[in-house]
């Protein structure tokens, strides 16, 4: 890979993969509907808008050939409020169609789309006889949309198909509400730390070991094929619940079971990285207690300046 173009270039994952890429000596374009200081001192940057893509085409016109792999990790509405609206994680499936089309039209060898552990979770509840998914889902079936669309239009277009499912990224620079984060938060305030039964298997691979996987990804995997992003140790929630507080709040007690859990919990097989490593070469290097002593380090720098988003109740 001599060249790539990453999409979502300004997000958590997206600024990581950036600079994996240009450490790794890859001429890197990045495309964001908002860019920062931080983004274009990694790379050169465009702005773009994700529903106007026909005018990111027109604008490159004269540069086939350039660019070897295309990185999509534009997707709006990935936490929050957002993951529940219907249109707009639709809108978000037809974008990626766009993006795929577009990278084929710009002379492309590779693209790869990011997906999510959640399309497996979205597929075996939704099918349950009786079962009423709660909202957060049409996220997960707009990214499930992306895939097997995406999948099906690179085929007929000419253009090599790689899927990322990711399982649960954490670390330094993540602004979301995510589980993770809102744990550390929690005890970070002494709030109460309360819980599902938390014995659904669960697995977080931290930043810098994810953005390693996509590169090798686009590098190395194979054609229309999809590669889990994940630590490679997947085990019951609650044992993940219980070494974070171990490190950071061994005096605090832990409710298990007080809150509701209406999802459904994946065999462990889903969470194998087999493929990944045999195909890529890829293995995450990093410690759960390093990567959370790394992520702690940076939400309490953050607090003072309001940079991290409350978390979800």
């Amino acid at each position: 890979m001599r060249s790539a173009i990453v999409a979502g270039a300004n997000g958590f994952i997206g600024q990581h993969l950036v600079r994996e890429l240009a450490v790794r000596g890859v001429s890197v374009l990045a495309l964001d509907r908002c860019i920062s200081d931080d983004l274009t001192s990694l790379a050169p940057s465009v702005q773009f808008d994700l529903d106007n893509v026909a005018d990111l085409a027109h604008r490159w016109s004269a540069n086939v050939g350039e660019f070897d792999v295309f990185f999509n990790l534009a997707w709006q509405g990935s936490a929050g409020p957002g993951r529940g609206d219907a249109r707009l994680q639709l809108a978000n499936a037809q974008w990626s169609i766009d993006l795929l089309t577009f990278a084929r039209d710009i002379g492309c060898k590779r693209y790869v789309g990011a997906g999510s552990i959640m399309e497996y979770e979205t597929l075996a509840e939704t099918r349950l006889p009786g079962a009423r998914p709660a909202l957060p889902h049409i996220y997960s079936d707009g990214k499930l949309a992306a895939h097997l669309m995406g999948k099906t239009v690179a085929a007929a277009i000419g253009i090599d198909f790689l899927w990322a499912e990711i399982t649960n990224v954490y670390g330094p620079g993540e602004r979301s509400p995510r589980f993770i984060n809102s744990t550390l938060r929690k005890m970070i305030e002494g709030r109460p730390l309360e819980f599902t039964s938390a014995t659904q298997m669960y697995d977080f691979v931290y930043i810098t070991d994810a953005a390693e996987a996509f590169y090798r990804i686009g590098e190395s995997g194979q054609p229309f094929c999809e590669y889990l992003i994940g630590s490679g140790s997947a085990k019951p929630l609650r044992a993940f619940i219980e070494e974070m507080a171990g490190i950071f709040a061994p005096e605090v007690p832990l409710h298990f079971g007080g809150l509701p859990f209406t999802g459904v919990s994946l065999p462990a097989a889903i969470y194998s990285t087999e493929r990944t490593e045999r195909d890529t070469g890829f293995r995450a290097t990093t410690t759960f207690e390093d990567g959370l002593r790394a992520t702690m380090r940076w939400l309490k720098e953050a607090a003072d300046d309001n940079t991290v988003q409350r978390p979800e109740h």
